[in-house]
């Protein structure tokens, strides 16, 4: 998916591979990584789906803030100023995946022709309007700004849910765009009612 870069100002739609999803699918839904998931990339990671069809599955990282970015000093690398409604926006991991795009979570209220409504609730926009729109203070009432994402290729995903990597849980707004960033991943695993010890990699998956 194109997006934002962090270098140059570009204003991309979304890659057409991921515009079309399965209405059986995942889309709307949050991926939990299971405690035995190591991959440095995704270990304890909360991922929230933005697509998911036959062509793979695409989501953004919602527990993982990048410390070493400002969001101020990444619109100024965009070519924009920061305005009184971007203060205390932080800048997330959002995946390994073309990390130096940008991509904006958000609530619906808020869309675009180039926006990804993933559901009622939830969109993807991947170009610079949205960020002007927050700066000028009638942008989304709830965003996520991200670099990256994260991929996975056709049955890829499947693959990982069965071999007990990842759980899966409905998204709502506040495991989305809450305040408790740290602590969205027990959050999501105790949604499920499950306690964190007895999670194992064996067995059938949720």
């Amino acid at each position: 998916m194109a997006g934002m870069r962090a270098d140059r100002p570009m204003a991309a739609a979304a890659n057409a591979s991921f515009e079309t999803t399965d209405p059986d699918g995942l889309s709307g839904k949050v991926l939990i990584a299971m405690p035995r998931l190591d991959d440095p990339w995704f270990s304890k990671t909360v991922i929230y789906l933005c697509a998911h069809s036959d062509d793979g599955a695409m989501g953004i990282v919602v527990n993982r803030v990048l410390d070493t970015v400002d969001f101020p000093e990444l619109l100024t690398q965009l070519g924009l100023e920061s305005g009184p409604d971007t203060a205390g926006v932080k800048v997330h991991f959002g995946g390994p995946v073309e990390t130096g795009r940008g991509f904006v979570l958000h609530s619906a209220d808020y869309i675009l022709a180039t926006s990804l409504r993933v559901d009622d609730a939830v969109a993807l926009t991947a170009t610079l309007d949205v960020l002007k729109a927050m700066i000028e203070g009638h942008g989304p009432d709830q965003v996520l700004v991200a670099l990256g994402y994260a991929g996975w290729g056709p049955g890829q995903l499947e693959i990982e849910i069965q071999s007990n990597s990842w759980l899966v849980v409905d998204a709502d707004s506040d495991l989305l765009f809450g305040p408790d960033i740290d602590g969205r991943w027990r959050d999501a695993i105790g949604r499920l009612g499950v306690n964190l010890l007895h999670l194992s990699g064996e067995g059938g998956h949720a």
